[in-house]
């Protein structure tokens, strides 16, 4: 798990983001400025409108752009139905010839985008959820003949592979074992403090629990922390981006914020990854 840093913006696209025009000169102009990355949140509903669609913004971006790589960041499986998410990253996947990442987690019922339709708010019913949906997907992507009956009956027939299929980067906000285990199985870990920017000793420690729950370092697994160290933001920003990268990060999400004005957001991308 040791690489160098690459990094990404990762925004809200809501609020002076939400125009999705404006997120797809975003990420043209992130390309431009020598970022890795452009990643959206994915909610249906905010308290700061307007709100674009991730996935329809994405497959914009896709087109607008020819190296940076781009995702959900993160789309929450539970309110999803796995096989739209399959069709939809796989789509975006093969417009992007192959830079997509598909970012999942439990979701949040913050502004209501699990209360407000129905759907399941237990931690329990979302866990078995993201199990069963990552299931799915997976069976999807590879074509072969898949049957299961649990939260969702699927019966799926043999058919053609995704050509490209996307890597998988679980979210987490804690380093609990089962939550590592959880991001174990796929191809990157979105680790998040609701609370505060991870440092580079909780990065060890997240990476020592990867590595006992099966990951090691003959497979490329990403490591992936949010936070801000642009120099270009007004306020003085320090982070050891350095000591990051030995813990094991091999990605920096520089976060953007919905209730920051639009200038502010695009001098950060156009002064381009910090360090």
């Amino acid at each position: 798990m040791s690489s160098p840093l690459r990094f990404g913006i990762y925004l809200p696209p809501m609020g002076p983001l939400g125009d999705p025009e404006v997120l797809v000169e975003l990420g043209v102009r992130a390309e431009a400025a020598g970022w890795d990355g452009v990643f959206l949140w994915d909610h249906v509903l905010t308290d700061h409108p307007p709100i674009a669609d991730t996935w329809t913004t994405l497959a914009a971006i896709a087109q607008a752009t020819s190296t940076i790589r781009m995702g959900p960041m993160v789309t929450p499986l539970p309110r999803r139905r796995p096989w739209v998410v399959a069709r939809q990253a796989a789509t975006v996947a093969q417009l992007s010839r192959g830079r997509l990442v598909l970012g999942v987690g439990l979701g949040v019922d913050e502004t209501g985008d699990l209360s407000s339709f129905g759907e399941a708010t237990a931690l329990s019913d979302r866990k078995q959820l993201l199990t069963e949906g990552l299931d799915v997907i997976r069976a999807m992507w590879s074509g072969a003949p898949y049957v299961h009956s649990g939260s969702h009956v699927v019966n799926l027939p043999a058919s053609e592979a995704t050509p490209y299929r996307p890597p998988i980067w679980m979210a987490s906000s804690t380093g609990a074992p089962g939550v590592l285990a959880r991001a174990a199985s796929c191809d990157g870990i979105f680790h998040n403090p609701p609370d505060h920017e991870a440092t580079p000793e909780e990065v060890a420690d997240v990476v020592r629990g990867l590595r006992r729950a099966g990951v090691d370092d003959q497979r490329r697994f990403d490591v992936v922390v949010r936070g801000n160290a642009s120099a270009a933001w007004p306020e003085t920003t320090s982070v050891d981006l350095a000591g990051l990268a030995e813990a094991g990060a091999t990605w920096w999400m520089e976060g953007l914020i919905y209730f920051d004005p639009l200038e502010m957001s695009l001098d950060v991308v156009d002064a381009g990854p910090p360090g």
